[in-house]
């Protein structure tokens, strides 16, 4: 990756604590005009999974759509932490090897998650096997006083 792209970090540059305002700009820009019901409920992830949807059948440059598809995971990620106890974190080396991502959360059990590349995967591949709130259903390690 060269230069950041509608707030899609450079690679290797930290960003963990600029996912929070990126989830938060992208709810403002979607519910600007539409009343989609982006509350960071898990309930909330079924609208990503539909949204993600509209815009790979739109058949769009998925390079133009780069800064929205970094948005929705971001949003993705900050339901994690809100409602999982996770936690956003900038990969090391490895873990950007491996996940193809500068940032992704923790969760209280220590693994890591990779909300933004679960998205673009929901965008390039689609059907129910890369659905946002199936992710959600069987993810590991949440707290377990998270609130649905």
């Amino acid at each position: 990756m060269g230069k950041a792209v509608e707030g899609v970090p450079v690679q290797g540059v930290p960003y963990a604590d600029r996912m929070r305002p990126c989830a938060a700009a992208l709810v403002a820009r979607l519910t600007a005009r539409n009343r989609l019901p982006l509350d960071y409920s898990v309930a909330s992830l079924r609208v990503v999974d539909f949204l993600v949807d509209g815009l790979r059948k739109g058949l769009a440059d998925p390079e133009r759509l780069s800064g929205t598809l970094f948005g929705l995971g971001a949003y993705v990620g900050e339901v994690l932490v809100r409602r999982a106890g996770a936690v956003w974190v900038d990969f090391d080396a490895d873990q950007r090897a491996y996940f193809g991502q500068s940032v992704g959360v923790r969760m209280p059990d220590g693994r890591v998650w990779n909300p933004l590349g679960k998205v673009r995967n929901r965008f390039d591949v689609g059907g129910s096997e890369e659905s946002l709130q199936t992710f959600w259903l069987t993810l590991h390690g949440r707290a377990r006083t998270s609130a649905a």
